[in-house]
């Protein structure tokens, strides 16, 4: 395994290609990123293991939107059996759902660490079991929960962000694959910084576009109805550019050879 060590401005770069790759295949990849949103959302209604199932998935559905990335970026078309592509192999299968029950019980530890500061309440809200509120949101305690676990998540990501693929394509044990991701991300924190400044600066022009928009009609109901669906786009192509983070980040000789 050869990690490498890029310079800041590869960022942009990730971002470029994301949104080029998207781009190429429009349709394809918009359909599969519902499709994922889908299959979480069906997977996370079951009744009392929904939730932990669809968490248990996430890795391997997000190795399967790489793999139609890749397609995408040779001019092809994926199909949309290529979002389950991590879970068709036994051999891979068992690893990724390691994979995956090792996010979810890291996602339910951030859980438990929101609880210790508001009571629960966010923790509610965020699984799905409470209904939100502005004087709930507004509060203090809420507040404060809401940010100590988006700056937990960071590391939490960077364990997890190049993993499935590691997993997938490398056939990395999924211990080994946390390691590894980690490395990456911290070795290449400059170029993870610029990537994540790009999205955020476009999925704020996205709103502005959405309101923008809904002025010029005059009808601020149109807001959400342009905002939604452009958000889900941009979403779509910030899924897309995840691949190019990988290719970057390990040398051409491991990952971009299992890749092509």
């Amino acid at each position: 395994m050869n990690l490498r060590t890029v310079p800041a401005r590869e960022g942009l770069q990730w971002t470029v290609l994301g949104i080029r790759t998207f781009w190429r295949q429009p349709l394809a990849m918009s359909g599969l990123f519902f499709l994922f949103m889908a299959v979480v959302s069906l997977v996370s209604m079951l009744p009392f293991i929904g939730g932990a199932l669809a968490l248990l998935l996430l890795p391997g559905l997000t190795a399967g939107i790489m793999a139609a990335t890749q397609k995408a970026s040779e001019g092809l078309f994926p199909m949309p059996a290529i979002l389950l592509s991590a879970f068709k192999d036994k051999t891979q299968r068992k690893p990724m759902l390691i994979l995956g029950g090792l996010y979810a019980a890291g996602l339910l530890l951030l859980m438990a660490v929101s609880v210790l500061v508001d009571g629960g309440s966010f923790a509610k809200v965020y699984l799905g079991g409470a209904t939100v509120s502005p004087e709930l949101v507004n509060s203090e305690a809420f507040q404060m929960a809401l940010w100590t676990t988006m700056l937990l998540y960071v590391p939490l990501s960077m364990l997890f962000w190049h993993a499935p693929a590691l997993v997938f394509w490398q056939q990395i044990d999924p211990v080994k694959s946390l390691f590894f991701s980690w490395m990456a991300c911290w070795r290449n924190k400059a170029a993870f910084t610029v990537y994540t400044l790009c999205w955020m600066a476009i999925f704020a022009s996205s709103g502005l576009v959405a309101l923008l928009v809904a002025s010029l009609l005059g009808d601020a109901q149109m807001l959400m109805a342009v905002l939604m669906p452009l958000a889900l786009m941009v979403t779509a192509m910030f899924f897309t550019s995840m691949l190019f983070t990988v290719k970057a980040c390990f040398s051409a000789s491991t990952t971009e050879q299992t890749l092509a």
